[in-house]
């Protein structure tokens, strides 16, 4: 019932006291923190849980240059401006989770506190952007390396459905090197059980307002993020942090990832914890709403 509440009254805010910003990833929408929203409102906070640009009803500049990291983390100060919010707990998952790492490097002056998910801190790398480091490690067939030629995505994507797209995706099949991206699409196999059919209709015209474009901007512009962001090379994480990944996430078995997670309190060093969720996939706040939730709410609790 209240999952139905949120998704009709399209209200993105809900409850009182300290506020929790919720930054999704790619391609859920805020209706991706769902299960998160009414748990931590009747827990004392106030959430906010925006569409990211070029999702849902935010909007969608066009082109790629409009899509790096200082212009998402802009999004959110501005978001927190018009609030009135001075400083924020905040979560992240998947591209949510690359954001409030920027966000907590850019402005550690608005955020309390930082829980991530799915996507550990990498660091900026002088040898290179995450799309140039990925073609190294594993090859143009990663979907990182898919993404960057504008329009073959769309047009592979585009020659199916976006059920087929999204059940694919919520399906933790995503990242597997696709020699053929549309046969893969076609196949409309059941959903997981942590999310419904009505779910999925609704994740799918939301997305239908902008298209698959915008949310891809978010990979093509990886390169000039890069490029962007050199003052911050090697630059540490220096809030208040958990990491939580599933054991069975896509991101837990990309090159060096179990290393770097192990090394991350090196690069992070007021982490507190690192919870790897045993049988869990990517998109953990949904799968495993309960420990994702109590977890923190536990650590948010604490300050």
């Amino acid at each position: 019932m209240i999952n139905s509440q949120i998704r009709n009254s399209k209200i993105m805010v809900f409850g009182s006291g300290p506020v929790v910003l919720f930054v999704h990833g790619f391609p859920e929408g805020w209706f991706g923190w769902r299960k998160q929203i009414p748990v931590f409102a009747g827990a004392g906070f106030r959430t906010i849980a925006p569409d990211m640009r070029g999702y849902g009803d935010s909007s969608a500049p066009e082109g790629v240059n409009n899509y790096t990291y200082l212009h998402i983390v802009g999004d959110l100060i501005g978001l927190l401006d018009a609030l009135g919010v001075e400083k924020a707990f905040v979560v992240g998952h998947d591209w949510g989770a690359i954001i409030a790492w920027q966000l907590a490097i850019f402005r550690p002056d608005r955020v309390t506190a930082l829980a991530n998910l799915s996507v550990y801190y990498i660091p900026r790398n002088p040898r290179g952007s995450l799309v140039t480091l990925m073609r190294k490690s594993v090859g143009d067939d990663h979907y990182f390396c898919k993404f960057q030629l504008p329009g073959e995505a769309e047009a592979r994507i585009d020659q199916v459905t976006y059920d087929g797209f999204f059940r694919h995706v919520f399906s933790d099949k995503f990242a597997t090197l696709l020699p053929d991206w549309s046969k893969a699409f076609e196949e409309k196999g059941p959903l997981p059980e942590w999310t419904s059919e009505e779910d999925l209709a609704y994740f799918i015209s939301e997305f239908r307002k902008h298209g698959l474009t915008p949310a891809i901007n978010y990979y093509r512009a990886l390169d000039l993020s890069w490029e962007l962001t050199a003052a911050w090379t090697n630059h540490k994480v220096m809030v208040p942090t958990i990491f939580m990944i599933g054991d069975h996430d896509l991101v837990y078995h990309f090159p060096n990832a179990k290393q770097d997670i192990e090394r991350m309190a090196e690069r992070v060093p007021l982490l507190k914890k690192i919870t790897v969720v045993e049988g869990a996939n990517h998109f953990l706040q949904l799968e495993r709403a309960d420990i994702v939730n109590d977890h923190i709410l536990q650590f948010f609790k604490s300050f």
